[in-house]
């Protein structure tokens, strides 16, 4: 059976000028992609979470304020659509970060030239992140290649953090994939992520089509498989990280941290630079999306018949606390994975990082 085609979760095409994104609500059942070509749209797609993971929620709202710029280049509009943009989904500091870089790189131009200029600067921002995940494996690599004993290293993640919240490799599985293609065995434990299953629906997938052997799990026996030693380190994503090194994931992170520390087991939170949030002193002051309660108290899936049909869970007039996010204490994390290296998530440690960034700058 030939290799699967090597994909990418976004796209710009230039024939129907409009980006291209995979429906992620739709897998893994049906890989569909679609066009977004209005403002509405790409404030649909993110708060509907067709797309989803902090780097690729701003790669595509860079998109979407370039593509409302080419429709109407004046400052009011840049103004209108951005706000539109960052409203859609609060705690992914990437979010910010990627339309503030879109907003500098136009608001000083001539209206006729901001359009171009801010697809320009969103198509460099796509090229950045792919370059800063496949940096990012690398560094993952090399510490998962000092965590080798006899048979396959075993992996634990949470929720999403592949190429299907990135452009290409993702943050805490590119190590995994690096590590597969180095020849090197491997195998995931993959946590299913209640309420919306990214890790069952989304992660396994992703790992399936690559070929790295994993397993899905329910999220409550994780404590219980690190405690058995048949965990040789978690990787999680980040979606903000504070300027203390506190480590803001999907619900259920914190849960793993804790375990892992019990257990002595390495914890790892991988991430690009732009998840870091240098004004947030800790994770006291990271907002937490809450989302809708029918997530918790109804399931989506396809039906024998190939349907795709919601079941409700609970019984009538039940009330339902739906959190997406959890804070994870840097207390509790072993190290960061970034593109620049592995640091730790201290003050200190993000200001060596800090530092090692400025100097990477191109002068």
């Amino acid at each position: 059976m030939p290799a699967p085609e090597k994909l990418c979760s976004l796209r710009w095409s230039a024939q129907y000028d409009a980006l291209e994104v995979i429906d992620q609500t739709l897998l893994p059942h049906s890989l569909c992609w679609l066009q977004l070509k209005s403002l509405e749209s790409y404030c649909h797609a993110i708060r509907a979470m067709q797309v989803r993971g902090a780097p690729l929620i701003g790669i595509t709202a860079a998109f979407g304020l370039a593509q409302a710029l080419r429709q109407d280049p004046s400052m009011a509009n840049l103004e209108h659509a951005g706000a539109a943009l960052l409203a859609t989904r609060p705690t992914a500091v990437n979010l910010r970060w990627a339309l503030d870089k879109v907003t500098s790189a136009v608001s000083a131009l001539e209206p006729g030239l901001r359009g171009e200029a801010a697809l320009a600067k969103a198509q460099q921002l796509r090229d950045e992140d792919i370059a800063a995940c496949a940096s990012i494996g690398e560094h993952g690599l090399q510490l998962l290649s000092g965590l080798r004993r006899d048979g396959p290293l075993n992996i634990m993640t949470h929720c999403n953090a592949g190429w299907l919240a990135t452009i290409e490799w993702g943050t805490a599985l590119a190590p995994v994939y690096k590590a597969h293609a180095a020849g090197v065995p491997v195998h995931v434990w993959v946590s299913e992520t209640r309420p919306r299953n990214q890790g069952m629906n989304l992660t396994a997938w992703e790992l399936q089509r690559a070929g790295v052997p994993c397993t899905v799990v329910t999220d409550n026996s994780c404590g219980q498989l690190l405690r058995r030693s048949v965990v040789d380190c978690v990787i999680v994503g980040s979606d903000r990280t504070a300027a203390n090194g506190d480590v803001c994931n999907k619900i259920g992170t914190y849960l793993k941290a804790l375990a892992a520390r019990a257990n002595g087991v390495p914890f790892y939170a991988a991430l690009p630079e732009s998840t870091i949030d240098w004004h947030c002193a800790s994770g006291d002051d990271i907002p937490i999306e809450e989302r809708d309660e029918v997530e918790v108290l109804a399931v989506t899936g396809m039906d024998a018949s190939g349907e795709t049909r919601q079941v409700m869970l609970a019984g009538a007039g039940t009330r339902a606390h739906n959190p997406a996010f959890d804070v994870t204490p840097a207390t509790l994390v072993t190290g960061l994975i970034t593109e620049h290296g592995c640091f730790e998530p201290s003050p200190a440690g993000l200001a060596d990082l800090k530092a090692q960034m400025s100097s990477s700058r191109p002068m």
